[in-house]
């Protein structure tokens, strides 16, 4: 297997830090979309929207979306468990993750896509939607802190895929000057739990 990486990306370094969770050593390939090399062919027969993850299989089988990737390396791989261990647990850590997924990253991303240098004459920005972005996850924060009260992480007191897309996102978040008020007690202890783990800068 191998892994085709951006370094910088959210959804990229969600993928590193699951693998680095489950004790993988997966080779990576860093493709630098500042010189087009995700806009190549051989790299667009692979996936043909140009996006990166990328695992590509020992036969060949190309794999994106890290959501996928991750269920993937699961399933190969189950220990340690990340996914969930019942039925039960499983869908609660796939809504947790989904709703991660929504209600913080992609708003940071929109922040980080319509108000950054990085990506002027890239693609139309509109700054304002981006600044009604960075609001909304303010307040989806301030959501969170009371709905993981009691808990040590953000489905139960195991650490899932939906902390590590959490904390991929927070990371996003100190990019684009969106931080975590003070005030929010329980995702400070939270963020500084996951950022303590050895996983934490795969």
């Amino acid at each position: 297997m191998k892994l085709y990486d951006l370094p910088a990306s959210p959804n990229a370094r969600r993928v590193r830090i699951f693998i680095a969770e489950k004790g993988l050593e997966i080779p990576t390939i860093a493709v630098d979309m500042t010189k087009g090399e995700n806009k190549r062919p051989d790299y667009l027969e692979k996936n043909p929207l140009g996006k990166m993850p990328l695992l590509e299989l020992d036969d060949g089988t190309c794999i994106a979306e890290s959501g996928a990737i991750c269920r993937y390396l699961e399933e190969i791989h189950p220990e340690p468990i990340l996914m969930g261990r019942t039925p039960v647990e499983r869908a609660q850590v796939e809504m947790w993750n989904r709703r991660m997924e929504l209600e913080i990253l992609l708003p940071l991303i929109n922040v980080f896509s319509h108000t950054h240098e990085m990506w002027k004459g890239v693609h139309t920005q509109v700054a304002e939607w981006g600044e009604i972005c960075r609001e909304t996850a303010l307040a989806r924060l301030v959501w969170l802190d009371t709905e993981i009260s009691g808990r040590d992480f953000i489905v139960n007191d195991d650490y899932t895929v939906a902390d590590i897309t959490a904390q991929c996102a927070l990371v996003l978040g100190k990019a684009v000057g969106v931080r975590v008020p003070q005030e929010l007690g329980n995702v400070n202890a939270w963020f500084a739990r996951v950022a303590a783990r050895p996983t934490a800068r795969a």
